[in-house]
């Protein structure tokens, strides 16, 4: 695979770290949830928040990042080879994960905000609430939350899936585009 036919190293770096920041976010929110009130819970909660922000603000970089920066097409081959619902599953998906990058953190602020818990970006930044406080407002946004969270993760399970199956089965090299130090 020619260099051309390979994301940018900065694209490269942006989708690695914000995978591993949301995969992480994602294993403490499940971790935080069914913990009994506690300082360490409250401790983690902020940890989950300022997670949470550091993902908005990392997707908005990549965004913009993306948006500058074309992304390499899919080599023929490999496009000639898809079939028309793969081709539609590969851009649909990307699509839906850009979405929820943002969902999902703009979420959780809104459900903090309405619960009355501003965030404070490690503990140093005051972010201004999305959203007055609202209990009834909270107990909607958090199943919202979680159920955006939960999609992401599910999409990026299917991300990683087709990546494996394009390396193991297909066989086609196309793993390599994102793949760092090649």
């Amino acid at each position: 695979m020619t260099t051309q036919a390979r994301y940018t190293r900065t694209a490269m770096l942006l989708h690695w770290v914000l995978a591993l920041a949301i995969l992480g976010a994602f294993a403490m929110g499940l971790y935080v949830h069914d913990l009994p009130f506690s300082p360490a819970k409250l401790k983690l909660i902020n940890w989950h928040k300022w997670a949470g922000v550091t993902i908005l603000a990392l997707s908005l970089l990549r965004l913009v990042w993306r948006l500058t920066h074309r992304p390499p097409a899919l080599p023929t081959r490999i496009e000639q080879a898809m079939p028309a619902w793969q081709r539609a599953a590969h851009h649909g998906t990307h699509h839906l994960m850009y979405l929820l990058f943002f969902a999902v953190p703009l979420l959780g602020w809104a459900y903090s905000s309405a619960k009355g818990y501003p965030i404070v970006w490690f503990g140093v930044l005051p972010l201004p609430d999305l959203v007055s406080p609202d209990p009834a407002l909270a107990e909607a946004l958090q199943p919202l939350h979680a159920l955006a969270a939960w999609g992401l993760i599910g999409l990026a399970v299917l991300h990683v899936a087709a990546a494996l199956k394009h390396q193991f089965i297909d066989r086609d090299g196309l793993i390599d585009r994102m793949r760092p130090g090649r």
